[in-house]
């Protein structure tokens, strides 16, 4: 399962969620006619409830949405820090040089000199881009996912090549 979002509040009366998404464009989701959701990211495929969704749209920095089975404020509350998913064969296929989150979890992440700077074990959304969370032993990066810095993404052979020191 892909984990797309977080639902962080509920959204007037009627059972809408407020969404936090995890990464750009949003709004393609609308192509998926499920949404599933789980209390926690972690979990097994079958812990995840598909839900028909029957509306969604921008609202700020976030996203609004309205699913099946949440029909009123007191639904919404009872959901409120569940988490947004999907199989990765329903998700909309993402154009050249964009990635799911997910994609890059777990990714090696070494320099133009090929040094190792660590696995990539999580991704932070700043508001002016994404910033990658590098992983090596006790010591974590933080490298911003821009094209100044991330040089190649090779999923096939699960790397990322990136204009960074190993002592910065």
């Amino acid at each position: 399962m892909i984990v797309l979002g977080r639902i962080v509040a509920p959204f007037g009366v009627q059972g809408w969620l407020k969404i936090h998404p995890f990464g750009d464009d949003p709004l393609s989701w609308r192509s998926m006619p499920n949404w599933w959701i789980a209390t926690d990211p972690d979990a097994p495929a079958e812990a995840w409830s598909p839900r028909k969704l029957r509306g969604c749209r921008m609202h700020g920095k976030g996203l609004v949405a309205s699913i099946e089975g949440v029909d009123d404020r007191n639904a919404a509350e009872a959901i409120e820090g569940w988490y947004i998913g999907a199989p990765r064969e329903a998700l909309p296929k993402p154009d050249a040089d964009e990635y799911y989150w997910g994609d890059l979890v777990g990714l090696t992440v070494s320099n133009e000199a090929g040094e190792s700077l660590g696995t990539v074990s999580g991704l932070i959304s700043t508001g002016a881009h994404d910033v990658l969370q590098v992983q090596e032993g006790d010591d974590e990066r933080l490298i911003p996912f821009v094209a100044a810095y991330v040089l190649d993404v090779d999923l096939a052979n699960r790397t990322i090549r990136v204009a960074w020191e190993k002592d910065w």
